[in-house]
């Protein structure tokens, strides 16, 4: 046998004898367009994969109780409870504040109407200092005007008090919008100093206003205040005068906006002050 044909039966028996390969052949040539690739490949790597379609993601749940809790407490949760019943309440405080500041603005129009009798005026008294004062004195601020007598019992020194409280509750919010103003009934007794110490007792910041029976008479006329004294009376006798129980509140132009009695505590009247006060805005001058 000649040489060539042995080497080529030693290659033929080299082959017969090695394993059995898979001959992996590509899907396609480097010579291919790219519209004829493949969307993917099960033997391809990198940049193929963000190219595959996105699965949607379930939950999984341990057990079966758990899945079913998901579905018991319906479309509403206590999240969405809380939120509901806190937004509920918030309108509900809003509304009725809306409501009552309605309601103190048309009470203050309504003491300014047509055809209503109109409270206060001008007035020339004496303050407990023995000076002149007028309304004009008052213009610029709120006052809080109280008729009564130094020699009441028990009536006028309640009142005061609680005058002196509604002022301190004013003040601590709006310093200096109000005044509080004491006007007497009784000329005869009430003279300036009288009037200076008696005021003293209760605060230190109340004005006290006095003067002739006449002048007093007709600024009780101006305020529609009634007041009554015995017409025949010792001198040197004690009694009584009997009088309106309001606080007069006046506005910074002298018109009248509200009385307050005594069916207000303190802290009620005090709020329905400032409430007025900040609702308050000045009218078209008058001319």
């Amino acid at each position: 046998m000649s040489q060539p044909a042995v080497r080529i039966g030693a290659v033929l028996n080299a082959l017969a004898r090695a394993p059995a390969r898979q001959c992996l052949r590509p899907m396609s040539t480097a010579r291919s367009s790219p519209a004829r690739r493949p969307m993917a490949s099960c033997l391809s790597h990198g940049p193929a994969q963000a190219r595959q379609p996105l699965v949607q993601r379930r939950f999984k749940y341990k057990t079966v109780e758990e899945a079913k809790s998901r579905y018991r407490s319906g479309p509403f949760s206590w999240k969405a409870g809380l939120l509901f019943v806190t937004t509920a309440a918030g309108l509900l405080w809003y509304f009725e504040r809306e409501k009552g500041r309605m309601q103190q603005k048309r009470i203050a129009e309504a003491a300014k109407g047509v055809g209503r009798p109109k409270v206060g005026g001008p007035f020339e008294l004496l303050d407990q200092d023995g000076n002149v004062m007028t309304e004009q004195n008052l213009r610029g601020r709120y006052s809080l005007v109280y008729f009564g007598f130094s020699h009441c019992p028990d009536i006028c020194p309640e009142e005061l008090d609680k005058m002196a409280r509604m002022f301190d509750l004013v003040e601590a919010e709006l310093p200096g919008a109000l005044a509080p103003v004491f006007v007497t009934c009784d000329p005869a007794r009430d003279t300036p100093k009288v009037l200076k110490e008696y005021l003293s007792e209760f605060h230190p910041k109340f004005i006290g206003l006095t003067g002739t029976y006449d002048q007093i008479k007709a600024m009780c006329k101006t305020y529609r205040v009634y007041f009554s004294t015995p017409q025949t009376v010792a001198p040197g006798q004690d009694y009584l005068v009997d009088h309106s129980i309001y606080f007069y509140l006046m506005d910074p132009e002298g018109d009248f906006v509200e009385a307050l009695g005594r069916q207000h505590s303190p802290d009620q009247a005090a709020k329905i002050i400032i409430d007025h006060m900040k609702e308050w805005k000045p009218s078209v001058i008058r001319q």
